[in-house]
């Protein structure tokens, strides 16, 4: 046995992927791909607006409306970003980032004294948008003056392996703990989606089409919804617990029924935005959070899309694009800002497709359908454990793409794996320890008088890529920092810091018709 038969060199780009993000699959192929895109953006796009519309004293009716115009920013961001922004093939949906700076603007003394619920929901939306559009400015400035990718100067494989592992893996929550709230659906689920893509993936049913590998999730939800729709209808939960009729009932939504049939949300739907400074200082953390998992979103997607990783120019022109993201969430009034969705960059691996035109004409499904209200509410009424199994394998898949930078590092080394151990181990502790405050009261860990002050340290701790971020670049760039240059993979990164650094960034980053030439790398 040599040495050459039991190791496996690292290698740049991930071998097994059938297209990358310039290569296109057929068109009908690319349209299934874009509508199964479309499902799984749903699973958060509907989570959000369900827990706050409510505690906003918002209706049926008015969470219907906003999970619409959720929809509707996210197609409009998505295209932006795909087109504009980092060019890779990443959706960008709503962020439970900002649950907590919104949760506070709601408990906000002047908007709980209105008694009249209506009235209060319309003005809590008009607190948090001018909230969102205040704290978007600190995005746009951080993303387009170029200081997002000059501080990625202190990112390594080493930084960046934690921080993307935490995207994923910090998800745990979202997974077997939201699967369980209704097992006999979640399941099933879960083991149809690992059975479909993994063991079956090479039966080829249609023509030479592994139709198992590209479309698992349209199919596992078909089947699993069909399945719930006979559970609910035969009366399986008739006096069950509230909690179990919420989760496993695909009746209980209520968004079907006060849907309109045709909405087109618009800027200011709700009334012109208020401003108040605790607000936006709460929001600004939240804005922060979202800027930290994107960064580690888009380097998973750049490597499920067989790219190389974003050079610190096209980074920031992602984050400056997400901010003007934001500063729509902001004008329309989508209850939350926006991130990069995770789950959906897990889907490029499972389906091992990471074409660009897939996520642009997903976009294109998420605009069409906000506005066709009835529509969209039909497959908003899917089971959330459904979603939760799917974030099993999805989020997984992420936080192993993460795992696979170590791969650039040296692992014999004991300061590797102090710091990897340690950003790891703290990125799920403390965010644990945060949220086990925050679950029951919604008051938090953190409890001084300024409650923009609580709002901004929890929101910051209770989230594992920020706290991973911030464990990791400390540690790799102050212990032993010239000594470990080539343990850091330091000579494979250095070479994708700049546009110029490698000929393929051009070819995967360039702007589309011709703007590079008015817009050039710096």
């Amino acid at each position: 046995m040599t040495m050459a038969d039991i190791s496996h060199p690292p290698m740049e780009q991930l071998q097994d992927l059938e297209y990358c993000i310039d290569s296109n699959p057929p068109w009908a192929e690319t349209i299934l791909l874009a509508f199964q895109n479309y499902i799984l953006v749903l699973g958060t796009s509907v989570m959000i607006p369900s827990a706050l519309v409510p505690l906003m004293g918002g209706s049926d009716g008015d969470k219907a409306r906003v999970i619409q115009t959720l929809l509707f920013v996210a197609g409009i961001n998505t295209l932006l970003q795909a087109l504009f922004g980092t060019r890779l093939p990443a959706i960008v949906g709503g962020s439970f980032a900002y649950v907590i700076p919104i949760v506070y603007i709601i408990s906000d003394s002047h908007l709980q004294r209105i008694s009249e619920p209506h009235v209060r929901f319309v003005h809590t939306m008009r607190a948090i948008q001018g909230a969102l559009i205040v704290a978007a400015s600190i995005q746009i400035i951080l993303g387009y003056s170029q200081v997002w990718g000059l501080f990625s100067r202190f990112f390594s494989p080493l930084g960046m392996a934690p921080v993307v592992g935490l995207v994923g893996f910090g998800l745990f929550q979202r997974g077997f703990p939201a699967l369980g709230n209704c097992v006999e659906i979640g399941l099933p689920m879960l083991l149809l989606v690992i059975g479909l893509s993994q063991y079956l993936k090479n039966i080829k049913p249609m023509r030479d089409f592994p139709i198992f590998e590209r479309f698992p999730v349209l199919i596992c939800v078909t089947i699993i919804w069909i399945y719930s729709i006979i559970l609910t209808a035969s009366g399986a939960y008739h006096g069950k617990h509230a909690i179990t009729q919420r989760n496993c009932r695909t009746d209980r939504a209520n968004l079907i029924s006060t849907a309109p049939w045709f909405k087109f949300p618009y800027p200011l739907q709700w009334g012109p935005p208020t401003f108040a400074a605790g607000h936006s200082f709460a929001m600004m953390s939240a804005v922060l959070v979202s800027m930290v998992e994107s960064t580690g979103t888009y380097m998973a997607a750049s490597r499920l899309a067989i790219a190389t990783p974003p050079p610190a120019y096209v980074l920031s022109r992602g984050i400056g694009w997400q901010g003007i993201g934001i500063l729509l969430d902001g004008l329309f009034g989508t209850c939350s800002g926006s991130t990069v969705s995770v789950e959906n960059v897990g889907l490029l691996g499972l389906t091992r497709v990471g074409s660009r035109r897939v996520v642009q004409i997903s976009a294109g499904f998420m605009i069409f359908f906000s506005m066709l209200g009835k529509f969209g509410a039909v497959f908003a009424s899917i089971p959330f454990p459904i979603y939760a199994a799917l974030y099993c394998v999805l989020f997984a898949l992420v936080g192993s793409v993460g795992l696979s930078f170590l791969q650039f590092t040296n692992l014999n080394c004991m300061r590797n794996l102090i710091i990897t151990g340690l950003s790891l181990f703290l990125g799920i502790s403390i965010p644990q320890f945060f949220n086990e405050y925050w679950y029951p009261a919604r008051h938090g860990l953190v409890q001084t008088n300024a409650g923009w002050f609580n709002a901004f340290i929890n929101t910051i701790f209770t989230s594992p890529p920020m706290v991973g971020l911030i464990v990791a670049v400390f540690l790799d760039n102050t212990l032993d920092v010239e000594k470990s240059k080539k343990d850091r993979g330091m000579p494979w990164w250095v070479k994708f810091r700049t546009f110029r650094g490698d000929n393929r960034n051009e070819e995967f980053y360039t702007l589309p018709f011709n703007l590079n030439r008015f817009f050039p790398p710096t």
